[in-house]
């Protein structure tokens, strides 16, 4: 008997960063043949750890669509994700105020629609910022995505509530030309820090180069830190004289900034700034140090062995790991839409 021959579920991946949404999407089944990214080290990021994707390290305005259609060898698009970069929507940028932040990248969704035009691919997935949901160009996008025969779905989320450990609040759209579907239900797992991150080797220890990386603070910084009350605490915890003078000032936000995590809780959204206990509550737990950047990754839910550049900056690391869209929960929506693909197409 000769060997079983598999389907191929081909997708591709747009705005495709260092990988976290490819990462889910092979997780699932999907095999990606091809992702799309502009920044060259978020490019190379992305090679080292999908060896049988074409990567194609332009911006994407200066994308052919045939450059996506040769990867395909002719065979069927059965997803095309994305996650368009819309800083302007952010209510960060907005400052919560309900005008986006001028920002050349709004548009870039744009050319998500222009692909899906192109390529016909049988389901969508696409993941923004909340804020965008209030602006007229995301809305016209939704009504050309059904006018070209999609069922659309879209909701606000808490990933934390698909087994990632922090809190994260995004906008997913899902859509399918073969019939109605939905976003993936919430499994509502919880994972914590703890179970996340507790078992780690320590710094002293490890191997791993990427869990060794650890800023160099002013004694005056450094300790502040060791000031913050263990599993939790934050600046607001400190005797005022070890109060920031920048911190004294009235109606001071970022009540989380130099903020531990908390053992049993999830850890707070992780961003650009994860390495940086100046922009959020990044500190660890017990240890008088920022999370490194594997413990920022694993937080993401990327596996331990995915690898990182290490001869960057660690504000470019946390860039690359802040901006990426975890894998465990891009996992989820992508096996409930390969599911709805078996159901309908085999």
């Amino acid at each position: 008997m000769g060997k079983a021959r598999f389907k191929t579920y081909a997708a591709i991946d747009l705005f495709s960063g260092c990988g976290g949404l490819s990462e889910g999407l092979r997780k699932s089944g999907f095999h990606v043949v091809a992702a799309v990214e502009m920044d060259r080290t978020s490019a190379e990021c992305y090679r080292s750890n999908h060896l049988n994707t074409v990567v194609i390290n332009k911006d994407i305005r200066n994308v052919r669509t045939e450059a996506l259609k040769k990867p395909l060898s002719g065979n069927s698009l059965y997803l095309l994700a994305g996650c368009p970069p819309c800083q302007g929507f952010s209510s960060v940028r907005r400052l919560n105020r309900k005008i986006p932040a001028i920002d050349n990248r709004n548009r870039l969704i744009l050319q998500y629609l222009r692909f899906v035009k192109a390529l016909r691919p049988l389901t969508i997935m696409l993941e923004n910022v909340p804020g965008i949901k209030d602006y007229d160009l995301f809305h016209g996008i939704v009504h050309d995505l059904r006018n070209l025969g999609y069922f659309i779905d879209y909701q606000i989320i808490d990933i934390a509530h698909y087994g990632v450990p922090q809190r994260r609040k995004r906008l997913v759209l899902v859509g399918s030309r073969l019939g109605n579907i939905k976003i993936a239900p919430a499994p509502n797992i919880k994972k914590t820090v703890k179970q996340t991150i507790g078992r780690l080797e320590s710094v002293e220890t490890s191997n791993d180069a990427l869990h060794k990386i650890l800023p160099k603070h002013t004694a005056g910084i450094q300790k502040l830190i060791t000031l913050i009350p263990r599993n939790g605490g934050s600046r607001k915890d400190l005797p005022e004289k070890y109060q920031l003078y920048c911190h004294k000032k009235p109606m001071v936000g970022f009540n989380d900034i130099y903020g531990r995590l908390h053992w049993d809780r999830h850890s707070s959204t992780i961003t650009s700034g994860c390495l940086n206990p100046s922009k959020g509550r990044f500190l660890h737990p017990e240890e008088d140090r920022v999370i490194t950047p594997r413990e920022a990754a694993l937080l993401q839910t990327f596996p331990k062995r995915y690898k990182f550049p290490l001869s960057i900056s660690k504000a470019e690391l946390a860039l690359l790991i802040g901006n990426a869209l975890p894998p465990k929960f891009s996992s989820i929506q992508a096996t409930h839409i390969l599911n709805h693909i078996k159901q309908y197409n085999g």
